[in-house]
């Protein structure tokens, strides 16, 4: 049977694909832009059905109706990076959250750790040899699908063809439901004068022939904005985003002095708005792969001066970077921020950022804090971190005694903190 009889025959509709899915299954949705909209959305309409789904994915752009408390003992989500549409429901411990290192989470379900029973995700339509892209979410999207039971793939034209390790036979799927509805776009965030401070300070730092990694936000737009001038900068990350075309197009981005998949934005995922879309298509400067060879910090390591440039909610006065909780309400997640930390840190000519706004809640609270909140979680040790930058300057950590790192904390700290957290290091005994 040609692909092409194969793909008729497993074509159906949306409501007879998800009869596949049976009580006490674990199912993966496909994460970020790549979220399977109209598979997602009508989970919760077998609800008198079922019971006891788990449903696992990372940060999905699509309303999660499916964590609603009507749906208790239904549906059950297992977030293994926390969004804003199931962050109340993991606080209210009305779902979960699985802490794992975006490296390893293939890993989790290449083993049988995490086993899934069913994968929904979102597709290009098939080339001419039967093949379907996985577009703009391959990190952990590919090895769930590889690793299902059962696989039922939404197949939309809107979405990218994106080259690399990303692509899956129609062969593998059980069901194929055909949609055509815009992938969601995530908001471009502005950059205020404060951001465009901590990106100059992040631009002094980078050298020509750099690689880069960043995800998307105020401070990695900032950071692309003050390199209109550098040369031969390459990009080795997780995700990007739109300010990443603009410098492509400017000639600041050529990728042309990587020492790893030199010529080649690498990437696992990626999220913007249509332009992006319209520029990964078919382009052969973005190979996208699963995030157990991006995240690996061996392979990072072997992009010469990779920089890593990664957030934190709280950084303590020893260096210890919390980014995943505020307090013991967990808030995100652990994602990729120490695999790319380490992976640069052993970078020939490296440089592992850690860079942040100074103040939370329009100024009234210090993100560098004499200790941590209770219940914290440290996602970068102190011992794995090198550099702190905030709209205050450049904290240079790495082999610094604790007395040290805690002045040099103090000093980019918010003025209006700085006495404060001097008497509160004295007295903890650090100056």
């Amino acid at each position: 049977m040609n692909w092409n009889n194969l793909y008729r025959n497993k074509l159906t509709d949306v409501a007879t694909a998800l009869k596949k899915i049976e009580s006490g299954n674990r199912v993966y949705l496909g994460g970020g832009a790549g979220v399977p909209v109209q598979l997602s959305q009508a989970l919760v309409e077998r609800a008198d059905e079922l019971r006891n789904v788990e449903i696992t994915h990372i940060l999905t752009f699509a309303p999660a109706p499916y964590v609603d408390p009507k749906y208790d003992g239904v549906f059950r989500v297992n977030a293994l990076f926390i969004g804003n549409n199931v962050r109340k429901a993991v606080q209210e411990g009305r779902a979960d959250f699985t802490p794992i290192f975006l490296s390893e989470i293939p890993g989790l379900f290449q083993s049988g750790r995490l086993p899934i029973d069913v994968a929904l995700i979102s597709v290009s339509p098939p080339d001419e040899h039967g093949f379907c892209s996985f577009g703009v979410e391959v990190g952990t999207t590919k090895p769930a699908a590889e690793s299902a039971r059962v696989v039922i793939a939404e197949v939309n034209p809107q979405m990218p063809r994106t080259l690399g390790d990303s692509f899956i036979h129609i062969s593998r799927f059980h069901h194929i439901v055909e949609v055509d509805y815009p992938i969601p776009e995530a908001p471009q965030g502005g950059s205020s004068a404060e951001h465009m401070r901590v990106g100059a300070y992040i631009a002094e730092m980078i050298p020509d022939g750099a690689t880069l990694q960043m995800g998307i936000g105020s401070i990695p737009d900032a950071v692309l904005q003050n390199l209109g001038n550098h040369k031969d900068l390459g990009i080795h990350t997780e995700l990007f985003s739109d300010g990443v075309v603009d410098m492509v197009e400017r000639g600041v981005i050529t990728c042309a002095r990587k020492t790893f998949h030199p010529g080649k934005i690498v990437a696992g995922f990626l999220f913007g708005s249509k332009r992006l879309y319209n520029f990964v298509h078919n382009n052969p400067m973005l190979e996208l792969h699963p995030t157990q060879y991006v995240n690996d910090p061996f392979n990072i390591a072997q992009n010469e001066k990779m920089v890593a440039i990664n957030s934190a909610l709280q950084v303590d006065l020893t260096g210890q970077v919390c980014a995943d909780s505020i307090g013991p309400r967990f808030y995100s997640g652990v994602g990729g921020q120490l695999d790319f930390i380490r992976g640069a840190s052993r970078s020939k000519g490296g440089l592992p950022i850690v860079a942040f706004l100074a103040t939370a809640q329009s100024g009234k609270v210090s993100r560098i804090v004499p200790k941590l909140y209770e219940g914290s979680g440290v996602v970068t040790t102190r011992n794995d971190v090198h550099f702190v930058v905030t709209e205050y300057g450049v904290a240079d950590l790495y082999g610094r005694s604790v007395r040290q790192r805690a002045q040099a904390l103090i000093n980019i700290a918010a003025p209006q903190f700085r006495d404060e957290l001097t008497r509160a290091a004295r007295e903890l005994g650090y100056l």
